[in-house]
């Protein structure tokens, strides 16, 4: 596969170089790219580990979508919870991100997918196995300071 995005890579390198040498009215069409993805469009995180989805929306103190925040989860499942998963994605305009192939059983039920954006943070809770496919909200809120010992 490496040989396979090296090669690619060498055509994208080469391309830009033909372009380059051509006039620009020319350069400008010669390679239209694929379009920049649309900031309305859900992002999509696959677990690949399961048939259970979460669909979640990310909302401020003010109810407003948050975006282009962050959402982590940490994953354990498997016998013993010998296999581990952490994934993260960023939510879109519409506050909004979705995370699939999640495994249907997991070690240490229930996940807790914690959502950030500067000093805001805020969790959604989620167990798979009572709710495969679920849509939950998270309201940001401002982090609190930890105290010194």
């Amino acid at each position: 596969m490496n040989r396979m995005l090296r090669g690619v890579g060498c055509i994208l390198i080469a391309a830009s170089f033909v372009c380059a040498a051509q006039p620009s009215h020319v350069a400008a069409t010669a390679y239209s790219g694929p379009a920049a993805p649309s900031t309305d469009q859900v992002p999509v995180m696959d677990g690949g580990a399961g048939p259970c989805s979460l669909d979640l929306t990310v909302t401020g103190a003010d109810g407003k979508p948050v975006y282009a925040a962050t959402v982590k989860v940490h994953i354990a499942y498997g016998f013993a919870g010998a296999r581990r998963l952490d994934l993260q994605a960023g939510t879109n305009s519409d506050g909004k991100v979705k995370f699939t192939g999640l495994p249907a059983r997991v070690h240490s039920p229930p996940l807790q997918f914690q959502a950030s954006k500067g000093d805001l943070a805020g969790i959604a809770i989620y167990d798979p196995a009572t709710e495969c496919e679920a849509k939950h909200g998270i309201a940001l809120s401002a982090a609190k300071a930890e105290e010194k010992r």
